[in-house]
């Protein structure tokens, strides 16, 4: 397959692959193998130990099952952080992907040490752990990735690239939804001998349709329209009834330009899969991009016929080109958007341990201004449905 990021700049820096750490993720762990999948599919990064379960005796079978070295088996993850960053040939990079709650801990322990940091989302399940995050990642002048993925889509930075380059105009109007089914079926209940820790709001954190996919779409807006939402009118709750977590939350949404938008996201909606889908218009025209058909952006100018944008198709953008690994005509999807934040992330990583330039175009992975900025979107939701869907500043 054709890869448009050129020569591997993470060697031409550094002259080797950046040395990776996980911690979470086991075997059964779907997100765990995404991260680990991600981290090599553009081959910046060598995997070289890891924690992947907080039981030792799992953690270790988990670690050699996956091929990493006996040396560098540890019985815990501050045990692995200590070891690693005295080692001369020591991990670099630290990858999270653990419960929510413990993002935080784990997060600060390995800026601590020196490493920088891939963390899945949320950052935090707190805003006052997010700021405290956020301040610490500053300070440090480490790198800090956030892996919201969909931003990593060709066509989602092509989207980005239109609205920089003035494409649509000044914006007014957006709509994002992000809607799954499946938490629709009413007869599964929730086991109450063993609470998966999504379905707790001390791990999971206190909304789980707002950590898990409500994040996702707020960052979306932000990252495709570089506005920040200044108010919602929300509501947040739960459709199937008598269920004690979140499976749906609305909003209005008031941006800092004076645009205007609207915010649904739900894990209810019976016989739907992953429809994440977003409308943004401006002045001059609207985009329009769904992530069941990742490969096609349309662009509806204001006089004129609709047109399709694809990955490496007629008018296609450097953010998009650099971020396609396929010739024209072919789709791209989830792994390849959760590698491109990985690619980008190590390829600022390796110009800050190197010193070299990196390539500007790299640098816009979510970080932990953008999970700060989610923490607060989730905390002013949860906030205006409390108060019956008043006004609400984020």
């Amino acid at each position: 397959m054709k890869n448009n990021m050129g020569l591997n700049p993470v060697i031409s820096m550094l002259g080797r692959r950046l040395r990776l750490a996980v911690i979470g993720g086991g075997p059964a762990s779907f997100i765990g193998a995404m991260h680990r999948q991600a981290a090599r599919l553009d081959d910046r990064y060598e995997l070289v130990t890891g924690i992947l379960s907080a039981d030792a005796i799992r953690a270790k079978k988990a670690a050699l099952e996956i091929g990493l070295a006996s040396d560098r088996v540890y019985a815990n993850v501050q045990e692995m952080l200590n070891s690693e960053s005295l080692r001369k040939d020591g991990a670099d990079v630290v990858a999270i992907m653990t419960p929510n709650d413990s993002h935080y801990e784990y997060a600060v322990a390995a800026l601590e040490h020196g490493f920088d940091v891939i963390c899945d989302k949320p950052m935090t399940n707190t805003l006052q752990e997010a700021e405290a995050l956020h301040k610490k990642v500053q300070e440090s002048g480490l790198i800090f990735c956030l892996t919201h993925n969909y931003t990593g889509y060709p066509m989602v930075r092509q989207a980005r690239a239109m609205v920089e380059d003035g494409q649509i105009g000044t914006i007014r109007l957006i709509q994002v939804e992000y809607v799954q089914g499946g938490k629709a079926d009413e007869t599964k209940s929730i086991p109450t001998d063993a609470i998966p820790w999504r379905y707790d709001s001390i791990r999971g954190g206190p909304s789980l349709v707002m950590g898990d996919i409500g994040t996702h779409a707020h960052n979306l807006i932000r990252f495709i329209s570089g506005l920040e939402v200044a108010e919602v009118a929300a509501e947040v709750g739960n459709i199937v009834p008598g269920r004690l977590i979140h499976d749906f939350a609305g909003a209005l949404l008031r941006f800092e330009n004076g645009a205007r938008g609207s915010f649904w996201v739900t894990q209810a909606a019976a016989g739907v899969e992953n429809c994440l889908r977003i409308r943004v218009s401006g002045t001059k025209g609207s985009l329009e991009w769904m992530q069941e058909i990742p490969q096609v952006l349309t662009y509806k100018p204001i006089h004129g016929p609709s047109e399709n944008r694809t990955p490496n198709g007629p008018g296609t953008l450097p953010f998009a080109a650099r971020s396609s690994r396929i010739v024209a005509g072919h789709p791209e999807g989830f792994h390849e958007g959760f590698a491109n934040i990985y690619s980008d992330a190590a390829e600022a990583i390796s110009a800050r341990k190197s010193g070299k330039k990196v390539n500007l175009l790299a640098l816009h992975f979510p970080n932990s201004w953008d999970g700060l900025m989610g923490v607060r979107f989730v905390n002013s939701v949860i906030e205006s449905s409390k108060a019956n869907g008043k006004w609400t500043k984020c």
